[in-house]
């Protein structure tokens, strides 16, 4: 007896925890569409975030129940667009390709560095001192953040500046994320022209530092006939919006900063 009723009263909490958690469970049950789990399954499962939403299992839900778009996976593109619109039973919305930059050309032949950083290989980490080795505190510290965090091997380090391969790019925006000078940004595959440089430094300093530099003369602001292209902080833009890829910015560009980037 000295060890049944202890036994007795511990089986007894245990069958009055399991009944107290079934009713729980049935009372406080929420059913979920069915289809939440169907689109997340569609999706790539990068949780890259570039749809505007947390992750996958979080867009999947936004669509069902916030009516979001089903054209916002940038890694999955028109595949995943189309699976999502099979599984609700409507047409499928076009998804606009699109594609990482680097606003940046300061390469090996074009800047220097000031001084020989020996500590851990990452951008961020060579931020920390003095705002990166090179003499451009603006330009790509070519450390490879970006590579790094690339789950499509799409950015390589060429010369000292990161370099995206545009047929391997899905857009997810990690690069972009990790770079900490913020030189990367997704844009439209079908726009070509663009700005490699993201100097905020005036003309002369910017020149000093880097010869591929922009040093905001404005030429191509005036230039441009849709008024895609403007100047601030001593460097030029774009408006991808705007822009109708005419090359007029470019062709005016003193020191050849605009690239056609067309692969």
């Amino acid at each position: 007896m000295t060890y049944l009723v202890p036994a007795l009263i511990l089986a007894g909490c245990g069958i009055l925890a399991g009944v107290l958690l079934t009713v729980a469970a049935k009372v406080f049950y929420v059913e979920v569409d069915e289809r939440i789990g169907k689109i997340s399954e569609a999706l790539p499962q990068a949780n890259c975030g570039a749809c505007g939403y947390a992750g996958c299992a979080d867009y999947a839900s936004a669509i069902i129940e916030k009516g979001a778009p089903t054209n916002l996976c940038r890694p999955g593109g028109s595949e995943a667009a189309g699976k999502i619109a099979a599984i609700l039973g409507k047409a499928a919305e076009d998804v606009v390709p699109m594609v990482a930059v680097v606003h940046c050309n300061g390469d090996c032949n074009a800047t220097q560095k000031d001084f020989v950083f020996t500590g851990v290989k990452s951008c961020k980490a060579a931020k920390r001192f003095y705002a990166g080795d090179g003499a451009c505190k603006y330009g790509c510290i070519g450390l490879g953040d970006c590579a790094e965090v690339c789950e499509h091997d799409a950015v390589k380090i060429e010369n000292g500046v990161a370099k995206i391969i545009p047929s391997l790019c899905g857009a997810c925006g990690q690069c972009a994320a990790a770079c900490p000078n913020h030189l990367i940004s997704i844009k439209p595959l079908n726009k070509h022209i663009d700005v490699l440089c993201s100097s905020a430094a005036n003309g002369k300093a910017t020149k000093l530092a880097c010869k591929n530099g922009c040093i905001g003369c404005k030429i191509c602001e005036k230039k441009c006939p849709t008024g895609a292209i403007t100047v601030s902080d001593f460097h030029a833009s774009i408006d991808y919006e705007k822009c109708t890829g005419c090359g007029e910015c470019m062709n005016a560009c003193p020191v050849k900063v605009i690239h056609s980037c067309e692969k």
